[in-house]
This record gives C-alpha cells, sequence and structure tokens, in this order.
C-alpha cells in the first residue's frame, strides 16, 4: 500500500498509534458514547495521513484490539471491495476527512447521548455558561445540513469541508466529530465536548435563563484551556492505565 510519496510511520510508532486507538475505543464504550456497532474512529500512518487506521465493521468497541484495526488507504478506490472493508459510513466520513484535512491525524465519529441531544435541536451551538462549555466557543463548527446516514461519498467530503480547520464539529440531526494531532488530544476534546453538551442539556432542563458569559471572557477562558495542552496527554496516559489495571486486551 506504500505510495512513492509518502513516508509511512516506523513499526513501532505504528505499533504505538494502534494500541492508542484501540484504548480510544475500549473508552468510549467504557463512557457509553458508542452506539450499537456503529460510529467509527480513525488514525493517520502515513505522512500524508492518506493512510489510516480504523476500527473494523460492526465489531464492538468494548471488544477493540489494537492488533485488529484495519490499514487502508483513502486514495485507494477498491477499499469497499475488501472482504474485510470497513463500514461505509467509516469509509464515506474519514476517507473524506484524511484526504482533505491534514491537521486532522486522529478522527473520533460518535453519537454520545448529551452532544447528540443536542444535535437534535434547531440552535445545536454550545453557548458559554461555564469554563467547559467556554472551552468551545468560537472553537466548534456546526454542520446542519444532515442527508441520511453517511454512506455516499458527497455526504463525508461536506463534513470534512464543515469541520475545515476546527478540531470539533456538531453534526445536526446526527451525532459529533473532534480531530487532533493525536489520540490523546481528540479523546480529550470529545470528553471535554461531552461533558459540555451534558452541562447545556441539564441547564436548559431548569426551564431558566442561561448566563451567558459576554464574547471577551468567552474567548480568554477558551484561550486559557492552551495551557493545560498537557492534560490532555496525561488525562489519556491515566485512563489507559486504568484499562491496564482492568483488562490490558486492548493492547493485544
Amino acid at each position: 500500500m506504500t505510495r512513492s510519496n509518502v513516508v509511512p510511520l516506523g513499526l513501532a510508532d505504528e505499533r504505538q498509534l494502534r494500541i492508542d486507538l484501540a484504548a480510544a475505543l475500549r473508552l468510549a464504550a467504557r463512557y457509553d458514547w458508542h452506539e450499537g456497532v456503529a460510529n467509527h474512529f480513525s488514525a493517520a500512518v502515513s505522512a500524508d495521513g492518506k493512510q489510516f487506521l480504523v476500527n473494523p465493521r460492526w465489531k464492538h468497541f468494548s471488544m477493540a484490539k489494537a492488533s485488529e484495526l484495519l490499514l487502508v488507504d483513502a486514495d485507494d478506490p477498491d477499499t469497499m471491495k475488501r472482504p474485510d472493508a470497513p463500514d461505509p459510513s467509516a469509509w464515506s466520513i474519514h476517507s473524506a476527512i484524511h484526504r482533505r484535512l491534514p491537521h486532522a491525524r486522529v478522527a473520533l465519529h460518535l453519537h454520545p447521548p448529551y452532544a447528540t441531544t443536542l444535535a437534535t435541536l434547531k440552535d445545536p451551538t454550545i453557548k458559554p455558561i461555564d469554563q467547559v462549555t467556554a472551552r468551545f466557543f468560537n472553537r466548534l463548527a456546526v454542520d446542519n445540513a444532515f442527508g441520511g446516514i453517511a454512506t455516499g461519498e458527497a455526504e463525508g467530503e461536506r463534513i470534512a469541508s464543515t469541520i475545515g480547520n476546527h478540531r470539533a464539529v456538531m453534526m445536526g440531526n446526527h451525532g459529533v466529530t473532534t480531530v487532533g494531532e493525536t489520540v490523546a488530544e481528540a479523546f480529550d476534546a470529545m470528553y471535554h465536548l461531552e461533558r459540555a453538551a451534558r452541562t447545556m442539556v441539564l441547564a436548559y432542563s431548569t426551564g431558566r435563563e442561561l448566563n451567558v458569559m459576554d464574547d471577551a471572557l468567552a474567548e480568554a477562558t477558551a484561550g486559557e484551556w492552551d495551557v493545560y495542552k498537557e492534560a490532555e496527554h496525561a488525562h489519556f496516559a491515566e485512563m489507559k492505565r486504568i484499562l491496564d489495571h482492568e483488562d490490558p486486551s486492548y493492547a493485544d
């Protein structure tokens, strides 16, 4: 699969990426963010991002293993003819992301309960009402052009286009996707996106008026999250330690 203009990761690097992606899948199941045997995670292994790992079709997240992740090529038109072809929706969304968005080395697509609840609203934006919701101020793309289950090329291309330079997208009538340079960053973004959505849903449920920060305070608070960049990696490392203690088979 290696093309002449592609520099793939070393074997050790790909092995660690497989372990991290499998861990993220297990953790998504632990938090009940997944939906049945749907949803999908991917991580680029080539320098251009077009060769990527993705979870196998219709395998439960809670059973994910590093060795079972599929290696596919976003430029390979015969991918869906493979006997181990990925889920059609996974191919539609993730091949488009890895073709179009170099900064999206990792992409996590889920239908978690609170974020998906927000995605069903006419206005699915996350308003800055606390420090976690403020993390996403002016940093969350919104896609309100849902066209059905994303099994066609056009749907994936539109989703990737909507993400643009953002690192998270609220997918109206659908779910959410986060992207990042590493699995740790994409995972931490998903964790806090679902936390922020939970706060929004609970605040809306009171029926009381929201106390929304002014733009200057919201932007300043969002900017402060950059100071905690190392915490994103520490968060993921700690969660892997929990998995190692309870069931380290994800790394197999």
